[in-house]
């Protein structure tokens, strides 16, 4: 059971533990859509490799990034509101993605275990992969908290105080791209995207200050991991959907006591 469980238990804790701090800023700036987008441009990305004969996992992390880069842009002309962009963005790269699927002759399975995941399959050179991972994610985020707060807050305030906005905003999507990438191959879009908002929102009914939140995102999405493998273990449901569900149901704990103010 531990032989089993350890890989998978540590793969899923590299991820709560990023998938904490990030989602607080995509709860502050209203971008839960943004992990949809990710998805459908996976998607996206999966169909080119398949086309291309190239590696799944390249072509995903270059589709995800490259959509990244360009919603920075298109977030640059101000005409659009930001949840809007990201709905128009995912429907458009869902589109084109499936169009390239229905083109190919036959779709490879590995497909679906690179969209959905399989925790239990992680093996110990992905703990090692998500936790470099993990580490550098963090530091950039330390690195860059006030000036990523600053532009989360009031961009126009920001950049009067002297941060560089674009730069700070494509450093945010670039980060968010990467855990998401960085993820799908292991736990998968469902189970990343939860842990981005759910865990998050929580944090943000319990903390006082950016700060709290962050790290009581950080701790929801631990326990979710934790309690979610455990449930899948002894009950025999689905790793993923378990995570997602212990996620839900801490979250509405939270939901019992009032917001701290």
């Amino acid at each position: 059971m531990i032989e089993l469980l350890a890989p998978a238990l540590l793969a899923g804790l590299a991820v709560a533990v990023v998938a904490g701090p990030m989602g607080a800023f995509v709860v502050w700036r209203r971008m839960a859509f943004f992990g949809d987008t990710m998805a459908n441009s996976a998607l996206l990305g999966a169909a080119l490799a398949l086309a291309l004969q190239v590696n799944l996992y390249l072509a995903v992390s270059a589709a995800c990034l490259t959509v990244a880069v360009v919603l920075v842009g298109l977030q640059r002309q101000r005409q659009i509101a930001d949840d809007t962009l990201l709905g128009i963005v995912a429907h458009i790269t869902l589109a084109l993605g499936v169009i390239a699927l229905s083109l190919q002759d036959s779709v490879q399975v590995d497909l679906f275990a690179y969209l959905f995941g399989d925790l239990l399959a992680v093996g110990w050179s992905d703990v090692l992969a998500l936790w470099a991972g993990a580490a550098l994610i963090l530091a950039l985020l330390v690195w860059q908290w006030r000036p990523l707060l600053s532009i989360t807050v009031n961009e126009d305030l920001a950049r009067v105080e002297g941060v560089a906005v674009t730069r700070t905003r494509l450093l945010l999507m670039l980060l968010l791209a990467l855990l998401i990438t960085g993820a799908i191959r292991t736990v998968g879009v469902l189970l990343i995207t939860s842990l981005l908002v759910m865990p998050a929102a929580g944090g943000r009914r319990l903390a006082r200050t950016p700060e709290q939140m962050a790290l009581f995102a950080s701790l929801i999405g631990l326990a979710a991991v934790t309690l979610g493998l455990t449930l899948s273990w002894y009950a025999d449901t689905p790793v993923g959907p378990s995570i997602v569900v212990t996620a839900a149901l801490l979250f509405g704990l939270t939901l019992l006591r009032r917001p701290a103010s």
